[in-house]
């Protein structure tokens, strides 16, 4: 069952601490950016998971949506684009401002506009550890009704953030297993992924023009590949009609985020004359995250004068770039030639199958069992790790669970190590696998102080007294 969790967007001015706030909410170290790929943006997307007192568990996507903007545009345009995001695809909205300004007319454009959208809507107050920090009586005109005094700096309000959005928030829905394979689309504007689309589809189901931006929303179309049910979703075009001259469509990182959720494979389109930026980087990483299989496509192969070593050349640079999602297959394409389109089929098809696939235990605790006499995983003193066995708890994408003892101390370089010998057992290419590990000394803990009356009852408390 594929899980689609809810999204959270942060709007407001630069200034309201926005960045601060963002990496508190995420722990910082759980943002999602391609740190092997050496990018050095501010964050705009993250996965949250937070543990209430109340034995829950909650689990969303935080995005600042102005992560992504031209700082240029001017601020209500930038804004305006920033809500219909919102709007659109959010299931609550953060409005963020700062705590020492009064706040004027552009804030109160963004509150009466986070409003209208009908969602959710949160104020947060931010930088109340600063001198001159207003109190609540002065944002109230805004007209938001709760309001939650942070300092993002110092952690205060975080977890009332938090608690609010956990009563907010729907429950990560689970789409039901209908047998349809659902392919998104993704990329940068102009990546070519409506004239990618139509080849699939085969008939001109979306609209495509040399302007960017002509599509609008997310397109949706079903085709049948040996007797199989595929939805296409293409992702392209965020522009309304009558803003196209102010240059390419802006990218929609909630629109993206979206589609990446509803998805079981990404296709991650990228021009093959503007390789290898950030920004896919970035999305390749929210891909992998997020538990899809993933296919990087260059498109318009056609329009690139090459020789016999061009393939190779490019081959290389970009696995060098993604080499944090190693099992993504490259392909180069042509819309207008029709080159290896029908391919992308076949390549899907096949990385659905190796999801599902399941693996023998015997097999996968002889692999451990060999892989920890060859490499023993490095610890502290009198605390190294044991790896007692492993075995899959799930499918789509596929789920390993380990079992032992002092497993805080497995470096991650330790788990990339047994991820690499489970790829060459089983052929995974195409898909992510994700690794748990538990730790059984630490379950007995648990346990006794529960029982003791020392520790609150959470989820995974519970599931531990379970077993």
């Amino acid at each position: 069952m594929a899980v689609k969790l809810p999204t959270v967007a942060i709007i407001g001015r630069a200034n309201a601490g926005k960045s601060s706030l963002f990496n508190r909410l995420v722990k910082k170290q759980q943002a999602i950016v391609a740190r092997e790929a050496g990018t050095t943006r501010d964050n705009v997307i993250g996965k949250v998971t937070y543990h209430h007192s109340e034995s829950k568990e909650s689990q969303f996507w935080l995005v600042d949506t102005a992560g992504l903007k031209d700082p240029q545009d001017e601020f209500e345009a930038n804004i305006q684009d920033q809500i219909e995001e919102a709007a659109e695809a959010a299931d609550v909205i953060l409005v963020a401002v700062d705590s020492t300004e009064y706040p004027g007319e552009d804030v109160r454009l963004v509150a009466k506009k986070a409003l209208k959208t009908k969602k959710p809507v949160i104020l947060v107050v931010n930088k109340i550890d600063l001198k001159g920090s207003l109190p609540n009586d002065e944002f109230r005109r805004l007209g938001i009704k709760q309001i939650i005094r942070t300092s993002a700096e110092h952690a205060n309000g975080i977890s009332e953030v938090l608690d609010s959005l956990a009563e907010l928030l729907p429950a990560a829905n689970e789409s039901e297993d209908d047998d349809t394979l659902r392919v998104s689309l993704i990329g940068r504007p102009n990546a070519g992924k409506s004239n990618l689309f139509n080849r699939l589809v085969g008939k001109q189901k979306a609209i495509v023009a040399n302007v960017a931006g002509t599509t609008r929303d997310l397109n949706r179309t079903h085709v049948r590949f040996h007797g199989r049910s595929i939805e296409l979703i293409d992702t392209a075009g965020v522009r309304r009609q009558g803003k196209q001259e102010r240059g390419i469509e802006k990218f929609s990182v909630l629109r993206t985020i979206q589609a990446i959720e509803e998805s079981d494979i990404c296709l991650l389109l990228m021009d093959a004359n503007e390789l290898n930026t950030q920004l896919d980087q970035r999305l390749a990483g929210i891909i992998d995250e997020a538990g899809k299989g993933l296919v990087i496509v260059v498109s318009k192969w056609d329009t690139i004068e090459k020789d016999d070593k061009t393939r190779d050349y490019l081959a290389n640079k970009i696995s060098y770039s993604f080499k944090f999602v190693p099992w993504a297959p490259l392909i180069f394409t042509s819309s207008i030639t029709g080159q290896n389109v029908s391919k992308l089929y076949e390549l899907i098809t096949e990385i659905d199958t190796r999801r599902k696939q399941e693996t023998k235990t015997r097999v996968l605790n002889d692999l451990l069992q060999k892989a920890t006499i060859k490499h023993p995983p490095a610890g502290l003193k009198n605390t190294h790790p044991k790896l007692r066995y492993i075995v899959q708890t799930d499918t789509a994408p596929p789920w390993f669970v380990i079992h032992g003892s002092n497993l805080k101390f497995v470096h991650w370089s330790y788990k990339r190590y047994l991820e690499r010998l489970v790829r060459e057992t089983y052929d995974y290419s195409g898909t992510p696998i994700k690794f748990s590990f538990r730790d059984e000394k630490q379950i007995k803990e648990n346990k006794k102080r529960i029982l003791e009356g020392k520790a609150p009852v959470t989820k995974a408390y519970k599931k531990a007294l379970n077993e």
